[in-house]
């Protein structure tokens, strides 16, 4: 009888110690739900905060060790799985802040809500620290499967009906792609783990870069790139405000880390893979731009918006540099609490039962309201890149890694790109503070929860853009621990 290693059990149950403490909360809101009832009861969502925090701080306490592997070396516990542990946690905290008042005003099965927030946050995590393919697919499903419902969440309104609708039947169309892209690895390498898609990679086959093209196609969809991208605007708009929230900055953060730790090992050394990631990267920008520029929806503009900034998150893979890839990193960083501002004024601009997402409908704001403007302007204005704020870090990050490698054009690209993202980011300041309309708002200060995560966002986004180097080494720090 084989004696039992206790050193590499307790490895194991290290690896998946962030991930069991929200998993834990995700139970713990389940039993609080059953216990505290009523529209005002906040239990399960001080619940699923308190779980939050307590695994950001178990990932930065662990931050300082070795990689850990468990569940037979299929997940892996190295710093860039720390780091978007972290990332993934800290957006489904600002969420559940953004949430806490919109799920009082609407027709919202708090306790289901939440749970299925924290349930998608692990499929998140398992993501980011998978070193399986197969893993990989569980741990999208699991993140798909809740967010499917989280969009569909407000049942009595058709467009978020519709929008579960149609994420749930495109999600399983772009999930049996990616299910396909590994079985047809298995057959090129006889294994699904991703160093040995990697060692295979060196010379691959035809089935292995057929097989590896699939798998691009699985990640783009989640990460809404061009031609996958199709799904995004209608989605984005007809589910819930929050639920976007999540989606845009969540869902996209665990698509790239699982798209990151594959490309890192094994696609870059394909040679077929340089082009066709230029080309998705460029496609993705421009498409997301120009679609932009003639939305009237404030929040259909951000999910074209969103499609923009996933192609210059992936110019720091095209690069294929350590720096590309701690760009990419600190850039999603950037976009999360630039993002999660810009969602939180739409949401304060509502009232119960009444959406307010249309241009006209920000007219008079930033005078009469003077803290969702400034909000509102330091959001556009870092998602364009101005100086002096995150947006802009990030972007001079990407860019400066890719013209380090020699993709001048691509950057050139980018670039113009961000000239025109200007206009329509300033198309929803000006009404702000030229327009003139008279309709009553809620008060920013009746909704506690929801202003203070926007004035979190801003904070932060202001922060990082004024001095970006401390992120910038934790970034670097996370993207040298991919093996």
């Amino acid at each position: 009888m084989t004696p039992i290693d206790s050193q590499a059990v307790l490895a194991g149950w290290q690896a998946l110690l962030p991930c069991l403490v929200v998993v834990g909360t995700a139970v713990l809101a389940m039993i609080v739900d059953l216990v505290w009832r009523g529209p005002d009861a906040d239990g399960v969502a001080a619940t699923g905060l308190v779980g939050l925090g307590a695994a950001v701080v178990v990932a930065m306490g662990l931050w300082g060790g070795d990689a850990a592997s468990g569940l037979a070396d299929t997940l892996r516990l190295d710093r860039f799985a720390l780091f978007f542990a972290i990332l993934v946690c800290v957006a489904a905290a600002l969420t559940i802040g953004l949430s806490l008042e919109y799920v009082r005003e609407h027709p919202i099965a708090a306790g289901d809500y939440y749970t299925l927030v924290l349930l998608a946050t692990v499929g998140m995590m398992l993501m980011a620290a998978a070193t399986d393919l197969v893993v990989v697919f569980l741990a999208l499903e699991v993140m798909s499967v809740a967010v499917y419902v989280l969009a569909g969440m407000l049942r009595g309104d058709l467009r978020s009906n519709e929008a579960a609708l149609k994420y749930f039947l495109l999600g399983a169309f772009a999930s049996a792609f990616l299910l396909y892209g590994i079985a047809l690895v298995y057959g090129a390498t006889g294994s699904t783990r991703i160093d040995a898609l990697a060692r295979a990679a060196a010379q691959p086959s035809m089935l292995l870069q057929l097989g590896g093209a699939l798998l691009l196609v699985g990640f783009a969809f989640k990460v809404a790139l061009v031609p996958f991208h199709a799904w995004t605007p209608d989605v984005y708009e007809g589910a819930p405000t929050t639920v976007t929230a999540l989606m845009a900055v969540g869902v996209k953060a665990a698509g790239f880390a699982a798209l990151a730790r594959v490309a890192s090992a094994a696609f870059e050394p394909m040679a077929i893979w340089e082009p066709i990631a230029w080309t998705l990267a460029a496609l993705t920008m421009t498409v997301g731009n120009l679609s932009a520029l003639v939305q009237t929806s404030v929040k259909r503009m951000l999910a074209y918006s969103s499609i923009a900034h996933a192609g210059y998150a992936l110019v720091g893979l095209v690069a294929g540099t350590p720096a590309g890839g701690s760009a990419l990193l600190f850039y999603l960083v950037a976009y999360t609490f630039m993002n999660v501002g810009a969602f939180g004024v739409l949401l304060a601009l509502g009232r119960r039962g009444e959406t307010r997402e249309r241009l006209a409908d920000l007219s008079g704001v930033g005078l009469r309201h003077p803290v969702l403007g400034v909000a509102m302007t330091v959001c556009m204005l870092s998602l364009a890149g101005m100086p002096l704020t995150a947006g802009f870090a990030g972007k001079f990050y990407l860019f400066s890694a890719a013209l380090d490698a020699g993709y001048v054009w691509l950057v050139v690209i980018a670039v113009l790109n961000s000239l025109v993202s200007v206009a329509y980011y300033l198309g929803v300041l000006i009404p702000m503070y030229m327009g003139e309309d008279e309709r009553t708002l809620v008060p920013p200060t009746a909704r506690p929860w929801l202003l203070g995560t926007v004035l979190v966002a801003v904070i932060v986004t202001l922060l990082v853009g004024i001095d970006p180097s401390g992120p910038m080494m934790v970034a670097q720090s996370a993207f040298a621990s991919l093996p």
